[in-house]
């Protein structure tokens, strides 16, 4: 089975297969996946707090990162894409038990480099939290 379709068999459930530790400890919910674009959905957990009850701006950080790698997992490349560099404004704040989803897009996929963006947004996505964009480089293996 291709990236892509594992991704989609998880459409509304957690992705609980994530080949990255670190995602499953994000735990998301995916509620599509298209090849080159993800959307993922969070629950926002006491321990992603900064000390005034915000989600923090390195968790916020750490989903466009993590969700952005899973957009590349979704182009089915034999070459291994890995984050040269991201860049995140924050425009909101989100709380606990709040419900974020995070879209990404490819801005450009070229033959050595991808650029991607996240939007992160409250759950009926009238509030943009925050918007990352990443450059990627292809490692042939």
């Amino acid at each position: 089975m291709d990236r892509l379709a594992q991704l989609q068999q998880f459409i509304g459930k957690e992705f609980d297969q994530s080949p990255s530790p670190f995602m499953k400890w994000l735990n998301p919910i995916v509620l599509s996946a298209k090849e080159g674009q993800l959307e993922f959905q969070y629950t926002v957990r006491p321990e992603w707090l900064n000390p005034i009850g915000n989600l923090h701006g390195g968790v916020t950080a750490a989903i466009v990162d993590d969700i952005i790698g899973a957009t590349m997992f979704s182009l089915n490349e034999n070459s291994f894409i890995t984050t040269i560099n991201n860049v995140i404004d924050y425009f909101s704040t989100a709380k606990e038990n709040d419900n974020i989803v995070a879209e990404t897009k490819i801005i450009k996929r070229g033959k050595q480099f991808v650029n991607a963006q996240c939007e992160i947004w409250n759950a009926d996505k009238t509030r943009l939290i925050a918007r990352g964009t990443s450059n990627l480089f292809k490692i042939n293996n």
